[in-house]
């Protein structure tokens, strides 16, 4: 088999279970939770670090939140069976770079590693992420270009494919739909938070040998908790959140 055949057959393998890397990950940081620490070792640094880790996740959720809101029907999916695009996105968030979700995934993801200050976590993380992403983005490109032939060749031609360029951007099209964003976002949203309080109570065990939870993340949990359920309950039994071509 060659090395091109090989890169796309494990992509597609990789697109199926890409849900499911995050949790391995988020086992590998909760085993390590004895050795949490203060940002270089400086207790001053705590909650700016925190906030700063937190930010970073933020900036992750708005990348996603800016391309799901503009992006055209079927494409831009949660479906991990196979791929699918009724058309090529190339407007919006597309316009300066060609993966956009997948960079809102690693800076979610980057915020959480980076909060527990061991920088050899956070490398590890950004190297999985790296070599995972990287098969299944070769994946998805091939089934592009079969399909859009000379359209997506343009595109690519000009898009980087990972870090932004953003002397290149175009506003989408389609208006930001708000309502498509919380359908399929709101589980992303508080699983950012709950690992986030998750690495906050471990961390705070491991500096002060107790368990405690602040209560500004406590009263974040409890908020992104009943939002989940509350959006949850409405993708499931109503119709509000189900936008006509969105």
């Amino acid at each position: 088999m060659s090395l091109e055949n090989e890169f796309e057959r494990t992509g597609s393998w990789l697109f199926r279970w890409r849900s499911y890397l995050p949790l391995a990950l988020l086992a590998l940081l909760l085993t390590q939770f004895p050795h949490f620490q203060y940002p270089f070792n400086r207790p001053q640094l705590d909650i700016p670090w925190e906030l700063f880790c937190l930010a970073v996740s933020l900036a992750g959720i708005g990348v996603r939140v800016a391309t799901i809101g503009c992006a055209a029907r079927r494409t831009s999916g949660r479906n991990t069976r196979q791929q699918i695009a009724d058309s090529l996105n190339t407007e919006g968030m597309y316009s300066v770079v060609r993966h956009p979700l997948y960079l809102g995934n690693f800076l979610m993801w980057l915020g959480i590693a980076l909060r527990p200050g061991l920088w050899w976590l956070a490398l590890i993380v950004v190297l999985c992420f790296a070599l995972y992403y990287e098969r299944i983005m070769f994946a998805e490109e091939s089934f592009l270009r079969q399909k859009f032939g000379a359209e997506f060749e343009r595109w690519a031609a000009v898009t980087p494919a990972f870090v932004p360029r953003l002397s290149r951007w175009r506003p989408a099209p389609r208006p930001f739909c708000l309502r498509t964003v919380l359908r399929r976002e709101y589980s992303g949203l508080f699983a950012t938070i709950a690992c986030f309080t998750a690495v906050e109570v471990l961390s705070d065990f491991s500096i002060h040998d107790r368990w405690m939870l602040d209560p500004l993340w406590g009263a974040l949990f409890l908020a992104g908790l009943l939002s989940y359920l509350v959006l949850r309950t409405l993708k499931r039994h109503t119709t509000w959140l189900h936008v006509p071509n969105r």
